[in-house]
């Protein structure tokens, strides 16, 4: 949505492009505990590679939106969790 574009940007524009990728691995790694699945589990029911997944969760790689989207769809939450920090 709209709103959630606005977030990421606001948040973009607050800090270092480091600290915002590690804070959304950190939130994504939050969920998956929460559904108590693996990083493997979660790559599977997002129909990414596990690479990607554990890379995303370190704060390595910058994920898309439609990774995100994905990722968010797995998680059974909204993008905008995942980017809430």
């Amino acid at each position: 949505t709209i709103e959630t574009l606005w977030h990421i940007c606001h948040i973009i524009a607050r800090g270092n492009m480091a600290s915002i990728y590690e804070k959304l691995g950190s939130n994504i790694r939050k969920y998956r505990k929460k559904l108590d699945i693996s990083q493997e589990e979660l790559a599977v029911k997002a129909k990414l590679d596990l690479t990607s997944v554990s890379e995303i969760e370190s704060g390595v790689r910058n994920p898309s939106l439609k990774t995100l989207g994905k990722l968010a769809g797995a998680l059974r939450v909204r993008i905008s969790d995942l980017v809430d920090f």
